[in-house]
């Protein structure tokens, strides 16, 4: 660590940034809400004594730009927006520990490192207000689906593009943002890691392998209604027994694939009263795996076991695609970089993959190299206003963030 880096001052910021934004429920930095201008507002106020250009794109989304000897760049990313009643640290640490590591740069390179360094706060990462995570990475990256953010609108019925246009974009023209990343060499994140993995493992971080991908679909089991009272059950074409018996079945593939997360997160019946044996039975599947091979068998796998069920039982089932999107494994340089950062900072590494989505996983799909580092969340617990991480550990996340910064700043440099 050089002696211009103060993690306990990103400690005390952030800490500035929860009391700023949050109440009694936790975070309230909602994007495209005056509570999340408020914070980009205190934002611009940290930098003010750095050397930066402040702009935001045509996304939405904020860079802060410190200008190098060569143009190539490398990219901090995070996001301030928050989930209604969310944790403290979800997205922002990384912006504000961003904002130590650009502090520090500027120190040690007497406000010219060799590449130029960039942070920025992606627009809408969380999508808690119109349901549509990664909007500005997304935009930015190119892959966002415009047909369907155009359609998005709120619990209140105010559309994304209405929504948008109050804080000056465009909803028409977010795929500009693009030219943002005409020069990028390299992409790095830090986030909580928001599960239970490190802190099973007692380990303060760890490395990102990249995010996984996933299949979701909605699966129809068809029966016949019939009297509860009067149908033996031998006769029954029950469809809730052949969706009940995807249950166990899921964590069975699970299990089978090494690292892969099976969840059947909700289901509903018809005709859905007491007196009647069910007809129809919907139950939704989300399957998640960093292995694009694997995710396909886990898949295959789960509608070969719904045919079973559903000829087991006498029933017909259907299915339905809900969404999809690829794996996307990060950097192999990167990642070691981020390992051996992590090694010299706490003594200890793990590698993990990250099950929720992260704009990382867009800028990783641009084919910019990227990585991510985690650092343990209490109770493996986040978009909730207990979400937590000991002192200590943040103490050490931004020390090691840094270092993968300097790190991934040389090999920039060397490829030049």
């Amino acid at each position: 660590m050089t002696s211009s880096l103060n993690p306990q001052r990103t400690i005390d910021e952030l800490k500035q940034l929860r009391e700023l934004t949050g109440d009694e429920n936790g975070a309230q930095r909602v994007a495209f809400t005056e509570t999340w201008a408020k914070a980009r507002a205190w934002f611009t106020r940290l930098v003010k004594d750095i050397p930066v250009d402040i702009h935001t794109d045509e996304a939405g989304n904020l860079w802060t730009t410190l200008h190098g000897e060569s143009e190539r760049a490398l990219i901090i990313g995070g996001h301030l927006d928050s989930v209604p009643n969310g944790g403290w640290l979800d997205g922002c640490l990384n912006v504000v520990a961003g904002v130590e590591i650009l502090r520090r740069i500027h120190a040690q390179y007497d406000g010219k490192p060799p590449v130029t360094v960039r942070l920025v706060d992606w627009a809408d990462e969380e999508g808690a207000r119109f349901g549509k995570s990664l909007f500005g990475s997304s935009a930015c990256s190119g892959n966002l689906d415009m047909d369907e953010a155009r359609g998005l609108k709120d619990k209140d019925g105010i559309s994304l593009p209405d929504a948008i246009a109050a804080h000056g974009i465009d909803f028409e023209n977010v795929k500009a943002s693009g030219k943002e990343l005409d020069n990028a060499a390299a992409y790095i994140e830090l986030h909580i890691e928001q599960g239970p993995v490190l802190l099973d493992l007692n380990l303060p971080l760890g490395a990102v392998l990249g995010t996984f991908g996933v299949e979701r679909h909605a699966i129809t089991f068809h029966g016949q209604a019939a009297h509860s009272g009067s149908t033996p059950m031998n006769r029954r074409r029950d469809a809730f027994l052949a969706a009940g018996k995807m249950s166990g079945e899921i964590y069975q593939i699970a299990a089978r694939s090494g690292q892969g997360v099976c969840t059947i997160g909700s289901c509903t019946t018809k005709p859905g009263i007491v007196t009647s044996v069910v007809e129809e039975c919907r139950i939704t599947l989300d399957q998640r795996h960093l292995d694009s091979t694997a995710l396909a068998k886990m898949l295959a796998e789960a509608r070969e076991a719904s045919e079973t069920f559903a000829q087991e039982g006498n029933v017909q089932v259907t299915w339905e695609r809900i969404w999809q999107i690829a794996p996307r494994p990060f950097n192999d340089e990167l990642i070691s970089f981020c390992d051996d950062s992590i090694l010299e900072t706490c003594g200890v590494s793990h590698r993990l993959p990250s099950g929720p989505l992260h704009d990382a996983a867009e800028i990783a799909a641009a084919g910019i190299p990227t990585v991510m580092m985690f650092v343990q969340s209490l109770h493996g617990i986040s978009h909730n206003k207990i979400e937590d991480t000991k002192v200590e550990h943040l103490a050490q996340c931004v020390i090691a963030f840094d270092r993968l910064a300097e790190k991934t700043i040389a090999w920039i440099t060397s490829r030049e």
